[in-house]
């Protein structure tokens, strides 16, 4: 006999979230709006100054999964107009989902901002269909593992209930040996210039 379980059963998970500063009064009201639905936020993202741009790719992934992401199962990206040009993100999800003894990778999931707006002409809609976006306005490395089936983007949740389940779906995922995520991308050494309206393939 099938079972019709609520998904406010869904487990809790540990999240990080990871957002353009621009957009830290969004972020504030996605945490207030659906803390419910975590089991604690990992919330320190990386700021400039905190880590030198310097340092090798594999250092900076590395200090950032230890000492900014740390204890996070699931990464969620806010995706906001400007989010996809931060080097922040990107580095931010590059360590997300590497995968080290001490830090297990994290599920990778996108939200987009209500405030996000999409133009072009190769639009793709979210997973639950409510909007569309433009696969270069976000974060590349986040589009990269979209693309491979890793990640995915969701409009903005209509409940804590759903959210929680693209949580609990992504946290699934990021053991799922069948879908690696794919890190092969250069680390951004910069913030992309603001006349850039996307980026290119």
């Amino acid at each position: 006999m099938h079972l019709n379980i609520p998904l406010s059963t869904t487990s809790k998970h540990k999240t990080f979230i990871s957002f353009h500063h621009a957009d830290d009064e969004k972020r504030h009201k996605f945490e207030k709006e659906f803390s419910q639905q975590f089991d604690g936020f990992v919330s320190r993202s990386v700021q400039d100054g905190d880590i030198d741009p310097n340092k090798k790719t594999d250092d900076i992934r590395r200090i950032i999964r230890e000492k900014f992401i740390k204890d996070a199962t699931v990464t969620v990206v806010l995706i906001g107009q400007g989010t996809w040009r931060r080097k922040h993100v990107d580095w931010e999800i590059a360590s997300s989902i590497r995968n080290t003894k001490n830090n297990p990778r994290t599920g990778l999931i996108g939200i987009l901002l209500p405030s996000y707006s999409a133009s072009g002409s190769s639009l793709k809609k979210t997973v639950d269909g409510r909007k569309f976006y433009n696969p270069h306005t976000i974060p590349p490395r986040l589009y990269d593992n979209v693309e491979c089936g890793f990640a995915k983007i969701y409009s903005w949740p209509r409940s804590g209930d759903e959210l929680r389940q693209w949580i609990h779906d992504a946290y699934l995922k990021r053991d799922d040996k069948t879908c690696l995520p794919t890190n092969r991308r250069d680390s951004f050494a910069s913030n992309r210039s603001e006349f850039q309206k996307q980026w290119q393939p």
